[in-house]
């Protein structure tokens, strides 16, 4: 009994002293230090450790050891492997990959946007007074708010107009249609009758359909190549069914700021824009996805109003840094301005995300203007010491000084310019 007594407390002991080393300084320190890091060719990294060296140099990187923290520098493009040493110990190693410098255009240009959707979305449902009672064909079959009507008899649909004529035709000739919808990732089929109310020519479904959407947002990016082009750093939704909207086609407009609704605690604040008279149109939007909208910029159209003419380079999510940085946006017209924030908290994703940055803003004239980020400030460019970061997204509902940005690395990948960023991510362990 006294053995087995004696091994339970050792037995503790360890315990607690093996717990006890997962909170020192130096375990912590251990932890955080990736296993991978991704840099661009001329960028640098910091590792939170004071030994490093280069195992496979190859001339792709270089390290600079000092006090607590050593430098890995990129100098050309390629793939090797960094050793962390506890005294001539090798305790951990560490990928490197360089990749190539990539640049592209910063916007922060106020933009209109008009999407058609992909087929036709159903926003409601109404009842109809027939001469049997009230009743909603589309309800009845099973139709749901958010579905999109996609085929009727095999038709693809596009428009509320094709969709009337259909309607019409089924109607006069009392037959049914039959209905194909998506439903989140699904495809519905089903068959309704179309009704006619009392006293009225015109035959119904019984719901509320839309075929377009409009707003406006920020540009993020341009490449100057290939004209390819990311706003918004987020998903546009409908205004009434909350989700996502799939979009056929869409034109990017030019677009001018009339007046600022100042955020406060609890209420986030507005960019009231109007889209320009002459529908100047800039490009085209083939995607609408969770990082915003994409597309190209038309041959020979340009974005007004810009504060670099030239293109910057971008930064992966591991070299963000916290502290000072700023944001391009417009607050008065169609004037691009740089505003002063910080960078409160950075994250290094496994997955693409729209809150991989923290911000606050600093910025005197901006936050007397606006209250801090407002609605329709989303998709303005983060540059810090000279290099894009990443695009504002959203603002916190009770603090509007604060708000989410989401890596450039990931809104270049949903372009289509592609950093190999999402192959080779930064992790810790």
């Amino acid at each position: 009994m006294k053995k087995e007594g004696a091994r339970y407390v050792i037995g503790v002991l360890l315990f607690l002293c093996v717990l006890g080393l997962g909170f020192t300084q130096q375990a912590k320190q251990f932890l955080n230090i990736p296993t991978s890091i991704v840099l661009f060719e001329g960028n640098q990294a910091v590792i939170e450790t004071s030994s490093v060296e280069i195992k496979n140099n190859h001339d792709t990187a270089f390290i600079q050891n000092s006090g607590n923290h050593s430098q890995l520098h990129a100098t050309e493009i390629g793939e090797t492997e960094a050793v962390v040493k506890m005294g001539n110990w090798p305790i951990k190693a560490i990928d490197v990959a360089v990749l190539p410098e990539i640049k592209v255009v910063p916007g922060g240009q106020s933009i209109g946007v008009k999407l058609t959707t992909e087929g036709v979305l159903v926003v409601g449902h109404h009842l109809i007074d027939t001469t049997k009672g009230q009743k909603s064909p589309g309800e009845f079959a099973g139709i749901e708010v958010g579905d999109m009507i996609t085929k009727i008899n095999g038709i693809k649909m596009h428009s509320m107009n094709e969709v009337s004529k259909l309607v019409q035709d089924a109607g006069e000739g009392d037959k049914e249609l039959n209905i194909e919808v998506i439903r989140g990732e699904k495809a519905i089929k089903t068959v309704l009758k179309p009704e006619k109310a009392k006293g009225d020519h015109l035959y119904r479904l019984g719901l509320y359909i839309r075929d377009s959407a409009a707003g406006v947002g920020t540009m993020t990016f341009y490449e100057p190549i290939s004209k390819r082009y990311g706003a918004l750093g987020h998903v546009i939704s409908d205004v009434d069914t909350r989700k996502p909207i799939s979009v056929h086609n869409g034109q990017l407009l030019r677009s001018s700021v009339t007046s600022i609704s100042r955020g406060i605690h609890g209420e986030p604040g507005e960019k009231l824009a109007s889209i320009s008279k002459d529908k100047d149109v800039l490009g085209s939007i083939h995607k609408n996805s969770s990082l915003g909208i994409y597309g190209e910029l038309l041959e020979g159209s340009k974005m007004e109003n810009q504060l670099y003419d030239k293109a910057l380079p971008i930064t992966t999510a591991s070299e963000v840094k916290e502290g000072p940085a700023t944001i391009l946006t417009v607050i008065n017209g169609e004037e691009v301005e740089e505003f002063d924030v910080e960078i409160v908290s950075n994250i290094v994703q496994e997955e693409p995300g729209t809150k991989g940055l923290v911000i606050k803003v600093t910025d005197p004239v901006l936050l007397k203007e606006t209250g801090g980020i407002v609605q329709g400030m989303s998709g303005s460019p983060i540059i810090q010491d000279g290099k894009i970061i990443g695009a504002v997204t959203h603002v916190f509902v009770n603090d509007p000084t604060s708000g989410y940005g989401c890596h450039i690395g990931w809104m270049l990948e949903e372009a289509g310019i592609h950093t190999g960023l999402i192959h080779k991510k930064a992790k810790a362990s």
